[in-house]
């Protein structure tokens, strides 16, 4: 289609006069960005100083009188580009010129009033690429910025601690783990059957919406491998702080291992509930509360079968219609339950049976929690149901902070990428609150 010069779009629009003062919008205003509500999240970090304390945790090698961007810079860079949606070191290409990202990233206006740009992707690729050919990062030529691997984690850990005012009575801790699926040649990555592609399975640990580690590992591991080391890790540093706080560890059927739950009863408060998965036995001494439910189940669903059997004689899909009247009968029980061979000792198992015309459901779960404390039915419901919540901050960390960009070719790197998405994210929960103190 040609195009009208009588319908071109005019350089300056007029609006009508108001009593104050004239409105006029046109295309000349500059610099111009659209990520401006990184202001804020700059701010927050000011007020509590993440990226400033991540990018302690950095040894940078290289010669001071030539820096022109130093690590604090490019870390705030990098993870303020990951809350803003940019994913790829490439998008800093362009970035390295937005206003909006210098003054967050705390670059000043100089003489001739320009803002200084920010490192480009070949200086941010240096931060995070981590060659396999280097030795020592001290005699590297190009890569000699380091990260410390265990203050990185002990922060996360330190972070957590610092965004309650006063002590907890209880904790809730889930484990989980996700999938990374990647399309290279990646170090220490394997097929998962399970995730069907080539993957990593980092571990995540979280309490509440609190972030408090993330380890990547490798898809041919157990998924329970490095729980419990994480576990000790992450539960020493908040006994340091915490003293006498009460720990609940929580977790799918791959934590119900022995070394875990063996080691939480020998810790004074520290309890588990795990799911279990089910087994011949299990199945059978879960037989009477499965028989009660459907006992109940049928007193409930006969007498209205009866009344709309005689209201609709010979329909054939009577029993569905019908059932979708009829609350499914859920029924909780305990038992003490041990295993042949794996387990050292008899320990508490819940059982929880939904039953409904069509089917019945039976879930298991394992903990150290004792009956008095919690019947069985609160024990399902309050304590190990929640753990779904886990899933959601998955999902923040993958869908919105792109954690499972794990595509570089040394693990290493993959980790530090990782770390990257997870400060970021503590950054982005943080309590806004702080920006009116």
């Amino acid at each position: 289609m040609t195009p009208d010069n009588n319908h071109s779009i005019p350089e300056q629009f007029v609006f009508g006069q108001e009593k104050s003062c004239p409105v006029v919008v046109n295309f000349q205003g500059k610099p111009v960005t659209s990520d401006a509500g990184l202001t804020l999240i700059g701010e927050l970090d000011r007020k509590r100083k993440i990226t400033s304390r991540f990018a302690a945790c950095f040894k940078d090698y290289r010669n001071s009188n030539k820096v022109v961007y130093p690590v604090h810079n490019l870390v705030a860079q990098r993870i303020y580009g990951l809350i803003m949606g940019y994913e790829d070191i490439n998008d800093h290409e362009t970035l390295r010129h937005d206003p909006i990202f210098a003054l967050a990233v705390g670059n000043v206006i100089n003489s001739e009033q320009e803002l200084k740009t920010l490192a480009g992707k070949s200086t941010l690729n240096r931060l995070e690429h981590c060659p396999e050919d280097v030795d020592s990062r001290e005699n590297s030529r190009y890569h000699r910025i380091e990260y410390d691997a265990l203050a990185i984690e002990t922060l996360l850990v330190e972070l957590f601690l610092e965004s309650y005012q006063k002590p907890p009575r209880q904790i809730i801790i889930d484990l989980d783990v996700t999938d990374n699926l990647v399309h290279g040649l990646q170090e220490e990555t394997f097929f998962n059957p399970y995730y069907k592609g080539y993957c990593y399975a980092p571990l995540y640990i979280f309490c509440g919406k609190h972030l408090l580690a993330a380890k990547l590992r490798a898809s041919n591991l157990d998924p329970a491998a490095w729980g419990l080391e994480e576990l000790q890790r992450v539960i020493k540093i908040i006994r340091a702080r915490w003293k006498k706080v009460k720990i609940i560890i929580r977790g799918d059927s791959a934590y119900s291992r022995e070394e875990i739950m063996a080691w939480c009863e020998s810790e004074i408060g520290i309890y588990y509930v795990f799911g279990l998965p089910e087994n011949n036995r299990l199945t059978q001494l879960s037989q009477p509360i499965k028989y009660r439910a459907s006992q109940e189940y049928s007193r409930k669903f006969q007498p209205l079968f009866e009344f709309f059997e005689s209201l609709f004689p010979g329909e054939t899909n009577l029993k569905k219609d019908v059932a979708a009247f009829v609350d499914n009968s859920v029924w909780y029980c305990s038992l003490d339950y041990q295993t042949l061979d794996s387990w050292s000792r008899s320990r508490r198992v819940v059982v929880k049976v939904d039953y409904n015309n069509e089917e019945v459901k039976t879930r298991f779960v394992v903990t150290s929690l004792p009956v008095k404390r919690i019947p069985p039915g609160q024990l399902y419901t309050q304590k190990y149901c929640p753990r779904g919540n886990m899933e959601n901050y998955l999902k923040e960390q993958k869908l919105d902070l792109q954690s499972d960009r794990t595509s570089t070719h040394t693990f290493a790197g993959n980790q530090l990428r990782l770390w990257f998405a997870a400060i970021a994210y503590v950054l982005r929960i943080g309590d806004c609150r702080l920006l009116f103190s």
